[in-house]
């Protein structure tokens, strides 16, 4: 490679990160004055870095075979900022493809302001007014539904964190609990500032203040006292996952709604969002998430039951240990879950398989479903073995799913990776419920062996995010269409 070669491409590097430092501050107000979140094929680029915006438009190669470049939708992204947008989700990449293909000669001005002529209606707030939440537990799940709803509060004129409600665990619990928000071996640093409000016995994260209110006893709560109403109700602990014993929090004064983060029991609506989001209505007040593998699994199988039938298979789900199993072997009330978590591959079952048919009643009955659970702390894989109603090829399966995470219902559940260097922790972080590993896909007739990854801690708690924004109407338009 000659001297000129290389230096045409640090010259070209420089030149793209200056333009990506120029869509910055436009993103930021289209979010904060305007409540529209922007993208790039799926990829946030709200509260991102330079890196995050460049990252995000050489992600879009996997789908349009070469790099979209910040030099196309950056005047995409300009021509927003001129409008009075009110609030949507806008994917600036494909706007900007589909401006390539079908602008047709006119400006980039009159192409964006006929493509969102519907929104250009000015600024209106999808609620009234904020809707509360509080977190009932404060663990893994916990913490990172605060970091999701702590980096959407937007203007806080949507979902408001309000509170978390835990059991008090000595003198120096909220400098504890601060911390555990501040830093996670996982997931990393929190994106932004923490302080304490020791008088009010609250977190102030990104100026929003998060009530730490310690109770052991959900009906014992009065949450009216702290300036919360009608609040959704996050029950991240697992404790109770029946109507009975979620009922209890409706007992507490400033609880309208509840949602538990795992799979209920009984005639509980179990929600898989974007699959069966229909079992979101007012009359009812409890509703359950499922658990993450159910999440992972359903949007997919949804798919491919849609598009080639389902005659029967297999779930396997390689899962990251959790904080249930011991560390080092101890005793548990569950089979093989006594042994050490970190050294060891544990077979235990999984009800994910019979979940599914709660949100696909036409695959009740033809589902078997396992787990392992091995030595990694978070990123789980699912393996789904299926037999289809009709014949396919490698090649067709997977364009259908792609297609599926780019264009469909589901694009917000199913993401869709070709590379053939991926693993589990690549994939810390993922937005989406699972995504479809293309390159493992195995097809023989109408055989298919398809490998879903999902972080089944951050993937999973978007989807309750998503639930949870559902229950209080914040629906987003989605733009381009």
């Amino acid at each position: 490679m000659s001297a000129d070669q290389m230096d045409s491409y640090f010259k070209d590097w420089k030149e793209r990160e200056a333009i990506a430092e120029q869509m910055i501050p436009l993103i930021g107000k289209l979010y904060r004055d305007h409540g529209v979140v922007t993208s790039v094929y799926g990829r946030n680029l709200v509260n991102g870095s330079v890196i995050d915006i460049l990252k995000a438009h050489r992600f879009a190669r996997q789908i349009l075979e070469n790099e979209l470049s910040v030099r196309d939708s950056f005047p995409i992204l300009q021509a927003m900022s001129k409008l009075e947008l009110a609030s949507a989700r806008v994917d600036v990449g494909k706007l900007t493809v589909r401006y390539q293909a079908q602008g047709m000669g006119m400006s980039v001005d009159d192409f964006v302001r006929q493509e969102l002529s519907k929104i250009n209606t000015g600024r209106e707030p999808l609620l009234r007014e904020p809707r509360d939440v509080v977190l009932y537990g404060f663990g893994r799940i916990g913490r990172l539904l605060a970091r999701i709803l702590i980096e959407q509060s937007g203007a806080g004129d949507k979902l408001r964190l309000r509170a978390a409600v835990v059991r008090k665990g000595g003198d120096d619990d909220l400098i504890k609990r601060a911390s555990l928000l501040r830093r996670d071996s996982v997931h990393g640093h929190f994106r932004g500032t923490i302080q304490i409000d020791a008088a009010q016995n609250a977190i102030i994260a990104n100026g929003n203040t998060i009530r730490i209110i310690y109770s052991d006893a959900p009906e014992k709560v009065d949450y009216t006292q702290y300036g919360i109403e009608d609040a959704i109700l996050i029950d991240n602990t697992g404790k109770w996952r029946d109507r009975g014993g979620l009922s209890r929090h409706l007992k507490a004064k400033g609880v309208a709604k509840v949602v538990l983060t795992a799979p209920g029991k009984g005639d509980l609506p179990n929600v898989v969002y974007g699959v069966n989001s229909e079992l979101i209505s007012e009359d009812e007040q409890i509703f359950t998430a499922a658990s993450c593998t159910t999440n992972a699994i359903v949007p997919v199988l949804k798919a491919v039951s849609d598009g080639f039938g389902i005659v029967n298979g297999h779930v396997e789900t390689c899962h990251s240990y959790t904080n249930d199993q011991n560390l080092i072997d101890n005793y548990h009330s569950g089979n093989r879950r006594g042994r050490s978590a970190p050294l060891n591959m544990v077979i235990t079952e999984t009800g994910a398989a019979k979940a599914v048919a709660k949100a696909i009643p036409e695959l009740a009955g033809k589902l078997t479903g396992n787990a392992i659970r091995v030595p990694t702390p978070n990123v789980s894989l699912a393996i789904l073995n299926l037999t289809l109603e009709t014949e396919t090829s490698v090649q067709q399966l997977n364009r259908y799913l792609r297609d599926a995470s780019l264009d469909s219902p589901l694009q917000n559940q199913i993401d869709y990776t070709n590379s053939p260097e991926v693993v589990s922790s690549d994939f810390v972080g993922s937005t989406y419920a699972g995504v479809v590993d293309s390159l493992a896909t195995i097809v023989n007739a109408n055989r298919c062996v398809l490998y879903v990854w999902y972080d089944n801690e951050y993937g999973y708690s978007c989807q309750v995010v998503r639930m949870v924004e559902q229950l209080a109407g914040l629906e987003f338009p989605s733009y381009p269409r």
